[in-house]
């Protein structure tokens, strides 16, 4: 996994560096619509670091769109079929959490990840994070304790949950094992 990580780690700095060249932004501009430091920004975008979740989400929101949309606009190179060996797979350093982009690049709105939460692991994203998608959590295995603004929800395997306008969320995994879910996420 640690190959993987650090092979992700450095096209993920790429597609940052690429997505704030385009916009003509400076490392200084970026840190401020994002409020991640300019040393940390370098840092990433040189791939010398493994950026956390909340740090990803932060600077995806800089830049108008999802920590999902920012990793597969870094990792998947276009074709019909995304094959097991070929998918994205990304771990956070800070809790463990294990991301795998199921979908082929496609002009389609529709993404599939999955993911698999650590016993014990909670992961918390912002409202901003949701702001330009809709989503569906599907839970494979294990239980997933997921908090939407003030309401949580206590998930078992087979549930199957819509999520509403966009609010903070926390994804937590209580254990006794890991929580493996499927997330069905709309652009748009």
């Amino acid at each position: 996994m640690d190959d993987i990580s650090n092979d992700i780690a450095v096209t993920i700095g790429r597609r940052i560096r690429s997505e704030r060249t385009v916009r003509g932004w400076s490392l200084a501009e970026l840190a401020e619509r994002s409020g991640v430091s300019k040393a940390m920004l370098s840092a990433i975008e040189r791939g010398t670091t493994s950026p956390t979740a909340a740090l990803l989400v932060r600077i995806a929101a800089a830049f108008g769109m999802t920590l999902s949309t920012l990793i597969a606009r870094a990792e998947m190179q276009g074709g019909g079929v995304s094959r097991k060996d070929a998918q994205p797979v990304w771990q956070d350093p800070a809790t463990g959490y294990i991301r795998r982009h199921l979908s082929p690049a496609s002009q389609m709105p529709l993404e599939l990840i999955r993911v698999s939460l650590p016993a014990g692991a909670r992961v918390c994203l912002p409202a901003a994070s949701y702001a330009f998608i809709k989503q569906q959590i599907w839970l494979i295995d294990g239980r997933l304790d997921f908090t939407e603004g003030d309401v949580v929800h206590r998930l078992e395997p087979g549930d199957c949950l819509a999520l509403g306008a966009p609010s903070d969320c926390i994804f937590h995994a209580p254990g006794p094992d890991a929580a493996e879910y499927l997330v069905a996420l709309v652009r748009g």
